[in-house]
């Protein structure tokens, strides 16, 4: 499930043309997660878009099932974006921090082939009205990729969670 190679890059090192496409990929395929981030912290609806696959699927449900939430997996760049921004525009304030990523990439690096991402990523919701009101999440993300053009996009991504403080609940309902 999480990338655990013992290396950061699979390419020959004497072979520089295809290390600089692999450490383009790799950038490109953090930068997957890295708008996914952003763009709920500013509630940019084209940049949080920008993200997903327009099959992508959301599985929040491993880390809601920690303080006793059941949302439905959420299937569609559509839905992904209009539900999770909907739920926090003008309701709940958002930062999110990513670190630890690890990058697998598989297949054809010149156009084909799926990449799978695991990064922490912690993330602070406080209410709008009442910071005093928040969840601090520690989550593992479990994100598999597809190439879009020169971008990678997010296909599938599952979130996990290692610990929390704070009120979930009543962030994101159960």
């Amino acid at each position: 499930m999480y990338v655990t190679d013992g290396r950061a890059v699979s390419a020959p090192a004497e072979d520089g043309d295809a290390v600089v496409r692999e450490l383009r990929d790799r950038a490109e395929i953090l930068d997957a997660l890295y708008r996914f981030a952003l763009g709920q912290d500013l509630k940019d609806e084209a940049l949080f878009a920008s993200a997903f696959a327009a099959d992508a699927e959301l599985d929040f449900r491993p880390a809601a099932a920690k303080w006793g939430g059941h949302p439905p997996v959420m299937a569609g760049r559509d839905t992904i974006v209009t539900t999770i921004l909907a739920s926090f525009t003008g309701r709940v304030d958002t930062t999110h921090q990513v670190t630890n990523p690890r990058i697998t990439i598989n297949g054809d690096s010149d156009g084909g082939g799926s990449a799978r991402l695991t990064a922490l990523v912690e993330a602070q919701h406080l209410l709008t009205a009442d910071h005093d009101i928040f969840a601090l999440l520690k989550n593992p993300y479990d994100v598999e990729l597809v190439r879009d053009g020169e971008r990678w996009v997010i296909r599938q991504m599952r979130i996990d969670n290692a610990w929390y403080t704070g009120d979930p609940a009543t962030i994101f309902g159960t």
